[in-house]
């Protein structure tokens, strides 16, 4: 009785280097995350960390209802417009975008608004 053998790749054709092909073809077609904002004001070329290592903390409290509210944004943005973040960088965002419009609006901000309500 013959044995059948599966021919498994080999650990050269699995781990190979593609730098060089993907420098190629970056060099050739540049791609951004991030789309380029239309006006550059000041408020506009802030942004916030987005995905990467933090290495600073926070510690924030917030309500049941606002941990609800949260979750139910990210799981909106998830669900309507096909993007996965997490609540960390929701809330990195959405931060952002606030100082932006304080500091772009001062005293007309929302935030502003808001406080002195």
């Amino acid at each position: 009785m013959a044995t059948r053998r599966v021919r498994v790749p080999a650990a050269d054709d699995l781990f190979r280097r593609t730098a060089d092909a993907a420098a190629a073809e970056a060099k050739a077609r540049p791609v951004h995350a991030v789309p380029e904002p239309a006006e550059e004001t000041p408020a506009a070329k802030k942004r916030s960390s987005g995905r990467v290592r933090h290495d600073e903390k926070m510690t924030v409290y917030i309500t049941s209802e606002e941990l609800l509210e949260l979750e139910h944004a990210r799981l909106n943005l998830r669900a309507k417009h096909s993007i996965a973040v997490d609540r960390g960088r929701l809330v990195r965002e959405a931060l952002a975008i606030v100082l932006a419009d304080l500091e772009e609006h001062g005293d007309d901000s929302a935030l502003v608004h808001r406080l002195a309500e």
